[in-house]
């Protein structure tokens, strides 16, 4: 089995998309603002959707709601591409939560992509 997509209601789906083809490499495939949605993919084709929020659904992001009710999680292939990713994105100005460290076996950081969307940014050793 394989994880086929997620899908995130954020107020501004072009920043949104923005961010994660730029720090994460995603291939945006659709933006259609009309309908307020977007479908970015990954190198190994788990679909990112991003859409506004739907009222049947609760009509409320995680901007609205003033907190984070989950995160997405990116792992490196290496440890100095989560230091290099983490310099770019604090000289960009993005929200990180502090630098790498070492958390649960691994090397990691914290930040928010627009839309209040909390993502981990790691590596771990092969075992």
């Amino acid at each position: 089995m394989r994880l086929n997509h997620l899908d995130f209601y954020v107020p501004d789906i072009a920043a949104t998309a923005d961010f994660f083809r730029r720090y994460f490499a995603l291939e945006l495939r659709e933006m259609n603002e009309q309908i307020g949605r977007a479908i970015l993919f990954d190198d190994q084709g788990t679909e990112v959707v991003l859409s506004r929020p739907l009222p049947k659904f609760g009509g409320a992001d995680q901007v609205e709601l003033q907190r984070q009710t989950y995160h997405i999680g990116f792992i490196l292939a290496e440890r100095s591409d989560v230091d290099g990713l983490h310099g770019r994105l604090a000289a960009d100005g993005a929200a990180v939560s502090g630098p790498p460290a070492a958390i649960r076996g691994g090397w990691l950081f914290y930040c928010t992509a627009p839309g209040n969307i909390l993502v981990e940014v790691g590596w771990r050793p092969r075992v």
